[in-house]
């Protein structure tokens, strides 16, 4: 069968987007939440608009997500959104509303947009667009980073046309007709930086190899610390470049030779990347994605259950089995546990950067693109 064309003529909608009047194929992308909902989305962009898609953008009203598709030039439209939550808040009496709301308002904003497909990074306000997509009888694919499905996902994978995921332990959680062992889309920037580059910025000057630390767009106080109190003992034979979160930066260490410290880093960060001989990390699913796409030998911490739902170590263990990390829990983390796992991880890291190059999840990009038109020709 031939894809579902729409011949649209030009017109404002009411929330003021311009539709072209061409012939073409259209996807919503949705998700957010949070950064790790919307990233991956982001990296599809460039294939989809290649791939000849007009792409739109359904989130909430003003989330991260809004901010983040800024700078990509696609429509967005902004929806009620409701919390799920799986503890008691006074909100989880009122916020069934606000996702019934968003509900009628995705419906809505799909008819005018008239996609072919959507495709849903997952997130809270994720779920009021499937469900309505799947009212309109439009297909959708949903994408699950975490190795057990969040329950956003839950919610939607009973009507999803193909759900895609990062670990082969998640196939076996769903729908075996409908799961696809894809891995996580990463932006295309990112392996595109320059070793140079990144030394310049970091004010590196000696050859000493580079221990790049990141702990999520938040910080992770434990691995700052941790990573602190080491330094004495890893400076003489590492570089150390530190993305330690906002206001999380250690003023007495700003001149530190050799230490290097940011809040956060975009427009750089595929610069750092390229310099980077080792990485220690969080393992949230989309960092440690990155991770494996730029064959990067790494140290996971994950968060505990303590402060997450577990997903994290779940995640770290995967990649730990896999031969892609080495794997400290949280709670054992102290300065000895984490020199000698550094050292190690640099001793034997083409060992590690062996086993990623072995990996099949290596074009997450061409693979999801490729199942999204697979969808429309059958349709």
């Amino acid at each position: 069968m031939v894809y579902y064309l729409h011949i649209v003529k030009n017109f404002f909608t009411e929330e003021g987007i311009i539709v072209s009047d061409s012939v073409t194929k259209k996807i919503v992308l949705t998700g957010g939440g949070s950064a790790g909902h919307v990233t991956p989305n982001i990296a599809l962009i460039p294939a989809l608009r290649k791939a000849g898609y007009d792409i739109y953008y359904i989130g909430s009203y003003n989330g991260i997500e809004k901010k983040l598709i800024e700078d990509y030039n696609v429509p967005y439209f902004g929806i009620a959104t409701g919390k799920l939550r799986r503890y008691f808040d006074p909100k989880n009496f009122t916020d069934p509303f606000r996702v019934l709301k968003g509900f009628a308002e995705a419906k809505k904003i799909l008819k005018k947009i008239k996609p072919d497909i959507v495709f849903s990074k997952g997130g809270f306000v994720s779920v009021p667009v499937v469900r309505a997509a799947g009212a309109l009888k439009i297909p959708y694919i949903v994408h699950e980073s975490d190795m057990t499905p969040g329950l956003a996902n839950k919610l939607s994978i009973a009507g999803a046309n193909r759900i895609c995921c990062n670990f082969p332990e998640t196939m076996r959680l769903l729908p075996a007709e409908k799961a696809v062992l894809t891995g996580t889309p990463i932006r295309e920037e990112l392996s595109m930086g320059n070793a140079e580059e990144g030394r310049k910025i970091c004010g590196f000057e000696d050859d000493k190899p580079v221990l790049m630390v990141i702990g999520g767009s938040l910080g992770a106080q434990s691995v700052n610390e941790t990573v602190r109190y080491a330094l004495p003992r890893l400076l003489p034979n590492f570089n150390i470049v530190h993305i330690c979160g906002k206001e999380k930066m250690d003023n007495l260490k700003l001149t530190l030779p050799g230490y290097k410290q940011f809040e956060y880093v975009k427009n750089e960060l595929k610069d750092i990347f390229a310099m980077a001989d080792i990485v220690v990390s969080r393992a949230g699913a989309n960092s440690i994605c990155e991770l494996l796409a730029l064959k990067k030998p790494n140290i996971l911490i994950p968060l505990s259950t303590k402060s997450s739902r577990g997903d994290q170590m779940l995640n770290a263990r995967s990649f730990e089995q896999q031969g892609f990390s080495i794997v400290i829990d949280n709670d054992d983390l102290d300065e000895d546990i984490l020199v000698e796992s550094i050292e190690d991880l640099y001793e034997n890291r083409e060992k590690y950067i062996e086993n990623m190059r072995n990996s099949n999840l290596h074009s997450a990009t061409d693979t999801i693109v490729g199942l999204i038109d697979n969808e429309l020709k059958i349709q």
